[in-house]
């Protein structure tokens, strides 16, 4: 039986280790970083992230199963309503793999913004979403402002004021 050099094993594992961190690095999408274009079939048609150019848009990424998404659709709602004239354009985007899912979530819980199905994930893949909710602010310029994963009561005002903020910059 033939003992590899130590040398070569380390370097094969530092190479493997290097190559596991720069891709998982590669594939997340943070702030300054154009945002994934995406199109995506939606309950009045096709969603589609370039559709919005020109506005701010909140991207988030939610499942029928997650119970802080159910908490956030009401604030959703909200931000919606109070900052549409300001140009803020929320979009949801679901990635239950059976729409049917998502459609009895929405039965229960209205969505006064625009709503979007990926049931193969392929979206939230490109945006290197990790968890249920995560949500992106992409700016007028299409560049992502921030990355948010999950929702809680606490951190509303907060990321209504980042929100805010970014309708007023690009004015």
């Amino acid at each position: 039986m033939h003992i590899p050099d130590r040398k070569i094993t380390r370097g094969f594992l530092l190479t493997i280790l290097f190559c596991i961190v720069f891709s998982a690095k590669a594939f997340a999408v943070d702030a300054g970083a154009k945002a994934p274009a995406f199109e995506l079939p939606g309950q009045a048609g096709t969603v589609s992230l370039a559709d919005s150019a020109g506005s701010v848009v909140y991207v988030d990424f939610w499942a029928s199963w997650c119970g802080p998404c159910r908490q956030s659709f009401p604030w959703m709602n909200q931000l919606q309503e109070k900052y549409r004239a300001k140009g803020l354009k929320v979009i949801a985007v679901n990635v239950d793999a059976r729409s049917e899912d998502a459609r009895k979530f929405l039965l229960q819980n209205q969505a006064g913004f625009t709503v979007a199905f990926d049931p193969k994930g392929t979206t939230p893949a490109s945006y290197g979403v990790k968890g249920m909710p995560t949500s992106f602010l992409v700016g007028r310029d299409g560049k992502v402002i921030f990355r948010h994963q999950g929702f809680n009561e606490a951190e509303k005002d907060n990321l209504e004021k980042e929100i805010n903020a970014a309708l007023e910059a690009g004015k």
